[in-house]
Formats: structure tokens, C-alpha cells, sequence
């Protein structure tokens, strides 16, 4: 590539905020995302041959290593009969990630070539032209050999029939094996459980655990080019983001190390000195070695043979792409690194990402001057450097930090950067690893500043995308950000609080039940009413049907307690087992915390995991038919997901009805920096379900009474702006207060350097004067107990929503422009009526008379007195 250069207020609300002829099912039909068999070849030593044994080659298509103790790999002949039987040889150790690990087997008396070191070594005489190879959760040989039998069989993870193979996954078995040519799957190392279309003929390549090859050795060693080929990595990267030559053998490779990882996924990144005109052809590649020693060093002038092959680290992931099974020759050590090219605001372009209508981006040409990921693909494996960056995520427990190269994109107040919407995913965000474990990556919060240069090569990682592997880090300015602590409610303000305490169980460490306690009581200023998300059951994850959170709540307020907030009460409705989602056996629940010397909890009883709770019409309003409740349990929108808590509560005698909510995650959705752009969230479909559900609730309890004072609160695990959210406040039942703060202030969570709010307060419209905060103690600084915040919302529930009056209609004279009397559909007393505030038609009374009764809604505007001590006060009443 060419490189260039409002009143009282009275609620307070907080938010912690068959394999068979034609199809596989069962035991394979489902593609493999992790081991695979990446090549078979069956005619070493065979006449025609250069290698002397057959092999297995399996290969690690995911992010983490794949332990192979008590696995095996079995072979059985391509047309068995009754009584073959398949061969088994086992495995040991494991395969890295994006590794490749070899089984020898039977040797021949032809060839002349030796394979790499095995892995693992067999003793099976397998067909050239025919057979089947299955990789095995076990030992025990295998008893199938048909394909539908084979399918019925669970220990089978991955199956190639090869040949004329009977036993094979998909349309048939993959052609062409030979004693000169092995089956083997692409660079991608695609499983559709499609033999025929998974796996092609070609050359053999046996590949080992140390990304030793046939005939070579590794990096560094005897065996390596002398000669530059014909190749440069700007031909190996190409002009999109899958190389030209992936899976095929490039010779001579020229290059500078300019980076060694010794760790994870190891190996070094070389690049060219000599880059080409066009901006889109990167320059630098990772050189994958495995488990070999590492014989390179920062400066080395090389030259690099290998296999070119695209890594992808995850399922809907883009690749890396990489020179694997590498044979490596230093001409010179010492050499100056080429020019790093600058990341900033100037250099990163602002639009994200092309689209490709919800397709995979792969195969469009780069366009690095107008989307962000297009110019880091370019710059994939190729040194950069950027300058006094400020964090926008804090430093991991994986020593990774996430930091801006726009300091003026989206800004929040204390320093982090806010996705906004789903078109402005913040192009200016880059995650920084250190290269050099003398030099981690410091502990950083949101705010912070990496001051100075920052310079290392771009990579990719299932986690986060792009990222710098860093060789030189800026130096740490702190912000001095500091946890926020919110306002104690007042005496006639109610504070309800949602928190989400991240999967708490009666087996937790002390410490933690001590920092989320301080949340409570100091952070949280001790609310009167508290909704909690992720209370686990009393034994956490151990499966054994308990369901009970007695245990952990108890030590949760006595934790409060010494921590010097107040003794609280709870409610809580437990869940059928394991029917809520969350860790297996932790059986996570909402719950409500309570303060009985500030607030009562109005107990109604009936309600279970499955009884749904419904809104009752009174003469007083509305009240719950069983409380504590939940919303319409048996509802297939809750399958595998916490149920809605309801709760009715009383507060200097009126009634507050608060909804606990954890609508369903966000698994299984398309990332941001993905290939399929633009990304499907497939897991919003059943919020928005919820999000329904909750609505038609809410909905409910305000055709009981239409003064009723809701908060529904807690992690909806979706933006302000989504679909859930939107539906959730359908009809103007709801209003998100998120939305009534300033912008940069609209998060409570931060993930992968976007400030976000997956947490949620709304209420209905009798809850009309608040105070609302978001209190950040989590989001942006590490050691945290929850990575949630939560929010406060200081709220009058004696006042209503402002009327406003129909056009043309004006107050008599005189009439008192403060705050009407609220207006519950009830008669009301009046203590005294003069002629000139008779009630008007369509209502009933008379001068000095006691009572007067009017419809609900009135049709017209009319005027009452309200007795005020000794005297009287006209207080005009609009139409509603």
C-alpha cells in the first residue's frame, strides 16, 4: 500500500442500573465453530508419493484451545461391511486457536519425504482413494456405518468422508484424494457439514502444533529461504479483506519484524519497506508460529515462506490474515523500523463501516479514505502511532484499554465517548495491548490520558476488532475521576433505586457483598425502595434445584447495614427452576429491597413463578390483584429470561407501582466490526416482546387509573434508542428519563470504549417532577463489583402531569394559577361553593352545598373550591 503520511419533589428513582444419503443431522449436522478436520491423506508411502506416511491434520477454528485428552481419531473403510470396524488412535494435549495439530499413521515403502513431528501418532493403513475419518469425544471405537447412524451418534464433533465414502456429511463425500493429493478444507476453515463442499483435493500439507511443514523447520532454523521471492505482503493482503492467495504456499516473503507476540495466538508481524502506490494493499502481515520457539527479534530483515491463510477468531468475526507453517530466514538484525502511520482525527475517516445490505463486507474493494474499518483493514499488520490519546474504556482484567484518536467525537462529561445510535458507532475507538510485559498496560479509568505516543501494529481479535498490539505505550495522565455519590432523598420524597448486582449469590466473597453494600448506602444515599437485577439463588451456580435467595439476601442487608444504611425488608417471586435464563443453577431473579421505616410494602397474596398479576379498578384507583407479582410469566416472550417483578407500595398514603425489569441479553447478536454489516440483532426480537408485554401492563393499570403513579425501572439490556425501548413506551404510557438528561450524560454502562445505557428508568405521566441522575461508581473504573451504574430520580408522587389547556380555552378571572387538585375520577368534597363557581352543565351541585360530582374526563373546563385551613381557594381545573 501507498503509505501517507423543577419544585419538590417526592420519588426518587435509581438505576445501578440423518446423516442419510442426502443430510446430516444430529451428532454433526450442526457446523463446528471450534476443532475440525482440516486435512486427511491416506496415500503416504503409496507408490506415486513423496511423503512416506498418511496423516490427520486437525485444525482449531476458534477463539480459545481445544483440549483433545480423551478425544481420539477413528477410521473406517469408504464401503464398510458388517463387520468393519473403525481404527481408532488417540490424542492428547490441545489445539490453539487457529493452530493445527498432526496425527501420523501408517507408514508405506514409497516416498521420500518425512512428515513434520506428530502430534499424535496412529498405526491405521488408510485408503488413498476412500475412507472415512471422524474426530471423537472418546475412545471407545465408534459402532456406526451408515450415515444415519453415524448422525445418531453425540461423541462424533467432526466427520469427512472422502472418495467414494459411504459415511459423509452433506451432499457426499469430497473427491479426488489420491496417493498424490490430500482432501482438505479452505484457509477459512468452513464447516457447513458438506464434505463435497467444504474440503477440495490438492497437494498435501501436514502442518504440526509448532507450524512445522514437510521437508522444513521452524523460524529461524536451517531450512529457510535465501532468496526473496516473488511476493510482497502488500500482494498477500490484497485490495479487500481476504487475501488473493489464501491457501496457497508463498516463498520468500521480504520483511521487518516490527512486533513479537510470545503469548496467546504467537508469533511476529513483518512489514515491507517498500510499499506500493495503492492505498488499499497493506504492508504488514502476521506471521503465525504455534508453539515453535520464537527465533525473531524487533529490526530483523526476513524472509518468510508459508501457507497464507485468513483466521477467523469467531463466527460472523473478519479474519486475520496470516502467513501459517512459516519457514523463516534473518538476513540482518539492528534494521529502522518503517515510518509508523498517524491515527487521528485528521487521518480516521468519520462514516464506520460500508454496507452490504446485512451481507458479509468481504469481498468489497477497501475504501480506506471513507470508512474507518476499511482504513484499519489496510492497516492491519502495519505499524502506527497515535498521540496523547484519552480512554474511553477502562483497563481490563485482560490488561487491555480502550482509547479515543478523536477527542472531540461524542463526548461524555467525564471523559468516556457515547454511542448515540446505531449509525455513529464512534470510527476514533481502538483497544491498546502491550507487547512488552515490561511495560503493561497501565490502570486506567475513563478520562485518563495516554500521554505521548502510542505506536504498534494493528490487529484484529474477536473482542473489541481492531486493536493495537502496542510496542511503545503513552505515559498515564489521570483524570482523577472519582466515584459519584447522589443526594439524600428528602422527607417527603420517596427514593427508588434499580441496581444491578451482577449474579450475587450467598457464596460470594465478602468483599464484594461489602463494595455493592456501600453502593447502597453511601453511593446510593440509602434509598427507601431498591430493585435488584442478577440476585442469584442461596448455592449460586450449583444445579441441585434450589431456588430460595433467603441466604443472600440476608447477608446483602446486613452488608447494607454495616456499611450504614438502613435495615432493610425484601420481596421476591422464585423462579421455576432454571427457567429464567442467567448461569446454569444460579436461577437469577429481580428483587425489592425496602425501607419499613420509610416505605410499607403492600402484601397481596397469590402470586408464584407463574401466576400472572393483573391491575384491578377500585373506587380508590387501581390496585394489583397479587403483590409481589409478575407480568404474564407463561408468555413465551419470557422463555429463558427473568420474568418482570411487580410490587405495590404505599408512601405517606399513596400508592407507587414499581416494575423490576432484565429483559433477555444481547447474545447472539452480530457485532459492530463484524463482516455482516449491517449487523442483525437477532436477540432484539424477544425484547421487543417483553418490551410489549410490559407496555400492556402498564397500559392497564392507567385504564384503572389514569392517575396512577408507575416506575418501571431496571436493565432492559437495549439503547434509549431501539426498537424495545420505543415499545416499551408506546402510547405515551412510559417516558424514558434517560432522554431528559444532557446528552453526555446519557450512559450508565461502557462497553468496548462506547458509553451506552443498557439501564432504564421511566415512568408514567402522573410521575411529573424529578430529579434525575445517573450515578456513575461502576461504568468507568475498575475494581468494580457490577459493571452497571446506577441512576437516581428525586420525583413528587403528589403532584400530576402539567395540564394543558385546549385551544381557546382561558381560566375565569381570578382563577388561582398554581397546581389544580388532582383529579381521581372521584366526587370531591368541597367545604363551600358560591354561585359564580356553580358546576357547570353536565355535573351536579349547588351553591354551599357539600359534595359536587362531575363525569371523568369532564367535558368542559369548570372551577371548584378546596378547603385551605380556615379559608378557601379557587383552583381552576382544566379539561382532561
Amino acid at each position: 500500500m501507498h503509505i501517507a503520511r423543577p419544585g419538590s419533589a417526592l420519588l426518587a428513582t435509581a438505576v445501578a442500573v440423518t446423516l442419510s444419503v442426502t443430510a446430516l443431522p444430529a451428532a454433526f449436522a450442526a457446523p463446528s465453530s471450534s476443532a475440525v478436520i482440516s486435512e486427511v491423506y491416506g496415500g503416504g508411502g503409496n507408490s506415486g508419493a513423496t511423503l512416506t506416511r498418511d496423516y490427520i491434520e486437525l485444525a482449531n477454528a476458534g477463539g480459545s484451545a481445544f483440549g483433545l485428552s480423551g478425544f481420539s481419531v477413528q477410521y473406517l473403510p469408504g464401503t464398510p461391511s458388517a463387520g468393519s470396524l473403525w481404527q481408532v488412535s488417540a490424542l492428547s494435549g490441545s489445539v490453539a486457536p487457529g493452530g493445527r495439530y498432526l496425527v501420523a499413521q501408517a507408514a508405506g515403502t514409497g516416498g521420500t519425504v518425512a512428515l513434520p513431528a506428530a502430534d499424535a501418532t496412529g498405526t491405521v493403513a488408510m485408503s488413498a482413494s476412500s475412507g472415512t475419518v471422524a474426530l471423537v469425544s472418546g475412545t471407545t471405537p465408534l459402532t456406526c456405518r451408515t450415515a444415519a447412524d453415524c448422525a445418531a451418534d453425540s461423541r462424533i464433533v467432526d466427520l469427512v468422508g472422502y472418495g467414494s465414502a459411504v459415511v459423509r456429511e452433506g451432499s457426499g463425500p469430497v473427491t479426488g484424494a489420491s496417493a498424490t493429493a490430500s482432501v482438505a478444507r479452505g484457509a477459512t476453515l468452513a464447516d457447513t457439514d458438506d464434505n463435497a463442499g467444504d474440503l477440495t483435493s490438492g497437494a498435501p500439507t501436514p502442518v504440526n502444533s509448532a507450524g512445522e511443514t514437510s521437508g522444513g523447520s521452524g523460524p529461524g532454523e536451517p531450512g529457510g529461504p535465501t532468496e526473496p521471492g516473488t511476493v510482497r505482503v502488500h500482494d498477500i493482503q490484497g485490495t479487500t479483506r481476504l487475501s488473493p492467495l489464501a491457501g496457497q504456499q508463498v516463498t520468500g516473503v521480504p520483511g521487518v519484524v516490527t512486533g513479537v507476540r510470545t503469548s496467546g495466538s504467537r508469533g511476529f508481524w513483518i512489514q515491507d519497506t517498500a510499499p506500493d502506490s495503492d492505498p488499499r494493499t497493506g504492508e504488514g502481515v502476521f506471521v503465525y508460529t504455534g508453539s515453535a520457539a520464537l527465533t525473531v527479534a524487533v529490526g530483523d530483515s526476513v524472509l518468510v515462506s508459508g501457507k497464507v491463510a485468513e483466521y477467523y477468531p469467531a463466527t460472523g468475526a473478519q479474519s486475520l490474515t496470516q502467513i501459517t507453517a512459516p519457514l523463516t530466514t534473518v538476513l540482518s538484525s539492528g534494521n529502522a523500523l518503517p515510518p509508523a502511520v498517524v491515527l487521528d482525527a485528521s487521518s480516521v475517516p468519520d462514516a464506520y463501516v460500508p454496507t452490504a445490505g446485512g451481507g458479509s463486507i468481504e469481498a468489497l474493494a477497501l475504501d480506506p479514505s471513507a470508512y474507518a474499518l476499511d482504513l484499519y483493514e489496510s492497516l492491519e499488520g502495519t505499524r502506527v502511532t497515535m498521540a496523547d490519546t484519552r480512554v474511553t474504556g477502562a483497563t481490563t482484567a485482560y490488561d487491555e484499554v480502550w482509547v479515543t484518536v478523536k477527542p472531540r467525537e461524542n463526548p461524555t462529561r467525564r471523559g468516556g465517548t457515547l454511542y448515540a445510535s446505531y449509525e455513529d458507532q464512534n470510527t476514533g475507538r481502538l483497544k491498546v495491548m502491550s507487547l512488552d510485559a515490561s511495560q503493561p498496560v497501565p490502570d486506567a479509568n475513563v478520562g485518563d490520558v495516554l500521554s505521548g505516543p502510542t505506536t504498534g501494529v494493528v490487529d484484529y481479535a474477536s473482542y473489541g476488532g481492531y486493536n493495537v498490539q502496542a510496542t511503545e505505550l503513552g505515559t498515564l495522565k489521570d483524570n482523577g475521576l472519582k466515584r459519584e455519590v447522589t443526594r439524600k432523598q428528602k422527607r417527603k420524597e420517596l427514593a427508588v433505586a434499580t441496581y444491578n448486582v451482577e449474579n450475587l449469590d450467598a457464596k460470594d466473597e465478602q468483599a464484594k457483598f461489602d463494595t455493592l453494600a456501600h453502593g447502597v448506602a453511601v453511593s446510593l444515599s440509602s434509598p427507601d425502595v431498591v430493585s435488584l437485577e442478577e440476585i442469584q439463588d442461596d448455592n449460586g451456580a450449583v444445579n441441585d434445584g434450589t431456588v430460595g435467595s433467603e441466604a443472600t439476601l440476608k447477608r446483602f442487608t446486613d452488608a447494607i447495614v454495616a456499611a450504614g444504611g438502613p435495615r432493610y425488608a425484601w420481596r421476591y417471586v422464585a423462579p421455576e427452576d432454571g427457567r429464567d435464563g442467567g448461569e446454569p443453577g444460579g436461577n437469577i431473579r429481580n428483587v425489592f429491597l425496602f425501607n419499613p421505616d420509610r416505605v410499607d410494602f403492600v402484601d397481596r397474596p397469590g402470586g408464584d413463578a407463574t401466576t400472572a398479576v393483573q391491575a384491578v379498578k377500585t373506587k380508590k384507583g387501581a390496585t394489583l390483584s397479587v403483590s409481589p407479582g409478575r407480568i404474564n410469566p407463561t408468555s413465551t416472550a419470557w422463555d429463558s429470561s427473568r420474568k418482570p417483578l411487580v410490587g405495590e407500595f404505599r408512601f405517606r398514603g399513596e400508592s407507587v407501582f414499581v416494575i423490576a425489569n432484565h429483559f433477555a441479553s444481547k447474545g447472539g447478536d452480530q457485532s459492530l466490526h463484524g463482516r455482516y454489516q449491517e449487523p442483525a440483532r437477532s436477540s432484539e426480537t424477544q425484547r421487543v416482546r417483553q418490551a410489549a408485554e410490559v407496555n400492556t401492563f402498564v397500559t392497564s393499570l392507567l385504564k384503572a387509573d389514569r392517575s396512577a403513579r408507575v416506575v418501571t425501572l431496571g436493565d432492559l439490556n437495549d439503547f434509549a434508542f431501539s426498537p424495545t425501548v420505543k415499545t416499551l413506551t408506546a402510547g405515551k404510557v412510559l417516558r424514558p428519563l434517560i432522554t431528559t438528561l444532557p446528552v453526555g450524560e446519557q450512559y450508565s454502562y461502557v462497553y468496548d470504549g462506547n458509553s451506552q445505557t443498557l439501564d432504564h428508568i421511566l415512568t408514567s405521566p402522573a410521575v411529573s417532577r424529578f430529579d434525575y441522575d445517573v450515578v456513575h461508581i461502576n461504568a468507568v473504573s475498575p475494581p468494580k463489583p457490577s459493571d452497571h451504574d446506577p441512576h437516581n430520580v428525586p420525583n413528587d408522587v403528589m403532584a400530576t402531569a402539567h395540564r394543558h389547556l385546549p385551544a381557546g380555552v382561558r381560566p375565569p378571572a381570578g382563577a388561582a394559577t398554581r397546581t389544580p387538585v388532582r383529579s381521581t375520577g372521584r366526587s370531591a368534597t368541597l367545604r363551600r361553593m358560591t354561585a359564580e363557581a356553580a358546576p357547570p352543565a353536565g355535573t351536579s351541585g349547588s351553591a354551599g352545598a357539600a359534595r359536587l360530582t362531575r363525569p371523568d374526563p369532564a367535558p368542559v373546563p369548570y372551577a371548584v373550591w378546596a378547603n385551605r385551613g380556615a379559608g378557601a381557594t379557587r383552583v381552576w381545573m382544566p379539561p382532561e
